[in-house]
């Protein structure tokens, strides 16, 4: 069976810096975003650790062309991704 994964977009506490990434185990990578494991990753350097939004998918290479999707959209495209779900772009990692 193959295992799921999750496409997400991370911010910074003000909104400006949007990253889009892909996981199987979305907890686990954001642990690792809040608590910038890697420190020479961009996510790290630019404090980019707000889940704002994420979706499931059954299977890690859905979840992987979900991402390319998102990431070939504009940034415009990828605010409204997240206000539709997050309006207020809260921090969804407490859900997880």
């Amino acid at each position: 069976m193959t295992k799921g994964g999750a496409v997400y977009i991370l911010t910074n506490k003000n909104n400006n810096v949007l990253y889009t990434g892909v996981t199987r185990n979305l907890p686990v990578r954001m642990y690792q975003h809040k608590f910038k494991n890697y420190h020479i990753a961009f996510t790290s350097r630019y404090s980019v650790n707000k889940l704002v939004y994420y979706k499931r998918f059954h299977s890690i290479v859905e979840a992987i062309a979900e991402e390319k999707r998102i990431k070939l959209g504009s940034r415009k495209y990828k605010i409204i991704l997240v206000e539709t779900s997050n309006p207020n772009w809260d921090d969804l990692s407490i859900q997880l």
